[in-house]
């Protein structure tokens, strides 16, 4: 069976969802805010600098779905914004796009899974 990209996201954001808190759920509703205010990098260094559990599930979430795009050749933090350091304008700028549709997902996702309704 053929899956869209979209489909691909929302199973993506499904499965890494499960088991996440109201503080992963409301860390997620602000995501898209900081990241188109600051930058994917800065938002990414934030959440690993912060280093809480709900910050680190959601940078390996996002990382992992940006490695599974083939945006970065890892989703470990280091090596991954190694690779964004490195990238074109064009290639940052659709990791940057990946982030954010994701981000669609665990949104509406992850309050279904936590109860909260954030």
């Amino acid at each position: 069976m053929v899956t869209t990209l979209e489909q691909q996201r929302a199973a993506y954001a499904w499965q890494h969802v499960q088991g996440c808190d109201d503080k992963y759920t409301k860390l997620a509703k602000g995501a898209p805010a900081l990241i188109m205010g600051n930058g994917l990098m800065q938002a990414l260094a934030f959440y690993e600098y912060k280093g809480k559990d709900h910050h680190r599930a959601l940078n390996c979430h996002i990382l992992g779905w940006l490695h599974n795009q083939k945006l970065v050749t890892d989703g470990a933090f280091a090596i991954a914004m190694g690779d964004l350091f490195a990238a074109n304008s064009g290639d940052y700028r659709r990791a940057t796009q990946e982030a954010l549709e994701l981000l669609k997902w665990v949104r509406q996702l992850a309050p279904a899974v936590s109860g909260d309704p954030g």
